[in-house]
């Protein structure tokens, strides 16, 4: 059995529940010695997204590949076509409140 994705990110779902569980127990990434602790800083959570959306695609490619052979299930192929498509859309839409807090940010008065 396949590990079930969150199609808008294409992170496993056990680890968004890992993270969800964090948040909600008040885990802010910042232990009590003032240090960061590992790999909770935003390049990388944004690096993780990112190389989510790309296994996204990849998984596309591997099932349409497949199905051109003869060897995958129709609606596998459609599933994994979806979660890339929706994973593409919204890292596009990050991107472009990215580029707009920035324009808005040099926009401003000193």
């Amino acid at each position: 059995m396949a590990t079930p994705i969150l199609s808008a990110t294409g992170i496993p779902a056990a680890t968004a529940a890992a993270r969800y569980g964090q948040t909600a127990d008040g885990a802010t990434g910042v232990q009590s010695q003032g240090t960061q602790s590992p790999g909770t800083d935003f390049s990388a959570l944004l690096g993780n997204a990112l190389a989510g959306v790309v296994d996204a695609g990849h998984q596309a490619d591997t099932q349409s590949r497949q199905a051109l052979l003869g060897q995958a299930n129709l609606t596998d192929v459609v599933n994994a076509v979806s979660q890339a498509d929706l994973a593409l859309q919204t890292t596009t839409a990050i991107r472009d409140r990215v580029v707009q807090a920035y324009q808005d940010i040099i926009k401003m008065p000193i």
